[in-house]
């Protein structure tokens, strides 16, 4: 899952999330720093269902697949 697919379902911006993943006070995932200085983010979905609860991320899902 990545950045922009969590702050669907969080209601969120992906700057929200990505400040959250390197402050550590999002617990869904991690925020690496990489050599050139630039960060990668790694987004849980076992840890966002814990987070926010299965039916926010199964309604999401549910969602997708009738736009898509």
């Amino acid at each position: 899952m990545n950045v922009l697919e969590a702050a669907e379902i969080l209601r969120k911006t992906p700057q929200f999330v990505r400040f959250g993943l390197k402050q550590k006070t999002l617990p869904i995932g991690v925020a690496v720093l990489m050599p050139k200085g630039r960060y990668s983010y790694h987004v849980s979905e076992d840890l966002l269902r814990q987070y926010v609860g299965n039916k926010a991320v199964d309604d999401w899902y549910a969602k997708k697949e009738l736009v898509g």
